[in-house]
């Protein structure tokens, strides 16, 4: 029996819709977005200091991921709406300053955002946009593309008709990529090509199904730890599952205090705490503390280093 800790992070802030944990190890820091919040978009956690700083970025009010780009001490690449943009920050003001516009998706696709957006083991940018849920049924069109973007190849598209294009994370040893379309309800597996980024060999590890019929939930984020076991975290169901994908199987289920658990990420000096987002979205029900609180989970064993994007 697993023996695991759960615990709020003192110093977070209540997230609307926290999202997107990103652990840096050369600062020591887990940086995290709030897509709609209203005090804060961007927030650091300092594990050092036990601070977390929390800012927003004039001009762009929905924000879904932010990621360190390589080789610099204060700039970062956020998705907002359809864009990429790289941004500067200190890590401490409560402003961010937007500096230059990457790139633009689906021009003519005005109900579409950027969602979940990671790099992988090269520190090529991998990310999905969806149809904005707060006017839609997520259900109702498949609206999304998850695409790569590097300067060379600028976006390709390499999965289409994405219902919510959301957790994403790479398997390093054995070549495999990990993709979740929540609107599937389900983790999917790829072989993936370290040279091209290419993804093929689609199969699915673990489908939330029940009968044919949708769960209470849907899948949202994921990380991966160094055993290859998945970490799928929850939206309406108040749980992580931690899935072997080589069984296909659920080998644990961590009970969360809050119901619309959004992300997770390891991190810490040993990548041994998995950081998690929450969020506190009223919709069909009321969402109490600690609900949109970062928690800590310690008990669970390692993760492995996540990567800045290089965009050269």
């Amino acid at each position: 029996m697993a023996s695991y800790k759960i615990e709020v992070v003192e110093s977070s802030p209540i997230s609307v819709l926290g999202e997107g944990p990103h652990w840096d190890i050369e600062r020591q820091s887990l940086y995290y977005i709030d897509i709609y919040g209203t005090n804060q978009s961007i927030s650091r956690y300092d594990y050092n200091e036990s601070k977390t700083y929390n800012a927003k970025i004039p001009g762009h009010p929905v924000i879904s991921f932010i990621i360190p780009v390589d080789g610099t001490k204060d700039q970062f690449l956020v998705g907002a709406e359809k864009k990429l943009i790289i941004i500067e920050w200190d890590g401490k003001s409560n402003e961010a300053k937007a500096v230059k516009v990457v790139g633009e998706v689906e021009l003519d696709m005005e109900e579409n955002r950027f969602n979940d957006a990671k790099c992988d083991p090269f520190g090529r940018f991998y990310g999905g946009t969806m149809r904005l849920e707060l006017v839609h049924d997520i259900f109702e069109k498949r609206l999304g593309t998850l695409y790569r973007y590097t300067k060379n190849e600028q976006f390709v598209p390499i999965k289409r008709n994405v219902g919510i294009s959301n957790g994403l994370t790479w398997n390093e040893k054995t070549n495999k990529f990990y993709f979740i379309d929540s609107v599937d309800l389900d983790v999917k597996e790829f072989d993936y090509d370290p040279t091209t980024g290419n993804l093929s060999n689609e199969r699915v590890v673990v489908d939330f199904k029940i009968n044919g019929e949708r769960p209470n939930f849907v899948p949202d984020g994921m990380t991966i730890d160094s055993d290859g076991n998945l970490y799928v975290t929850t939206f309406g169901a108040w749980k992580i599952f931690k899935i072997n994908p080589n069984t296909n199987t659920i080998e644990l289920e961590i009970k969360m205090p809050c119901e619309q658990v959004t992300s997770a990420a390891f991190g810490g000096p040993n990548l041994d705490i998995l950081y998690v987002t929450t969020a506190s979205q009223e919709r069909a029900t009321k969402q109490p503390p600690p609900s949109g609180r970062l928690f800590r989970i310690t008990g669970l064993g390692k993760g492995t280093p996540m990567k800045s994007v290089k965009l050269n």
